[in-house]
């Protein structure tokens, strides 16, 4: 991967992971690299335990697939904080995974975030969302797929 851009080589990017490695994963990426996905929702605790600072626009990230090979460039366009209970259809619809209603992607993301893999990842096994949980709304856009 040392293809560039104007400020260096994508090799010098953040890697964006999407779920965890498997058929989540394969399935996501899957929608980024058709154009279907166009948003995604993470967990504010999660930035924290990880430390990393949350999205911003204009930040480009190295998507990785399930085998942690680079497959896209994206460019974060937006991102807002809200409580859980704020997603909206527009966000819901965006993230290319079929969902029609707002309640139906709760439910899904539900499910995902009190997962055994979700809740080793942040280190509390009794994790669990609610209304006032705050999360990442972030929309970006595909710049490239790598080879």
């Amino acid at each position: 991967m040392d293809e560039t851009y104007a400020g260096g080589t994508y090799s010098d990017l953040p890697t964006a992971e999407f779920g965890f490695p498997g058929p989540v994963r394969d399935l996501l990426v899957g929608a980024i690299l058709d154009g279907r996905k166009v948003s995604t929702t993470g967990l504010v605790i999660e930035y924290e335990n990880d430390q990393e600072p949350l999205p911003q626009p204009g930040k480009l990230s190295v998507v990785i697939d399930s085998s942690h090979r680079p497959v896209a460039v994206i460019e974060t366009t937006s991102m807002l904080v809200v409580p859980l209970c704020r997603v909206d259809l527009a966000h819901a619809l965006d993230e290319g995974e079929g969902y029609t209603t707002v309640a139906e992607w709760r439910a899904a993301h539900e499910t995902f975030w009190h997962g055994d893999e979700m809740r080793a990842a942040l280190g509390d096994p009794s994790f669990s969302v609610t209304d006032t949980t705050l999360v990442v709304l972030e929309r970006f856009r595909l710049v490239t797929s790598l080879p």
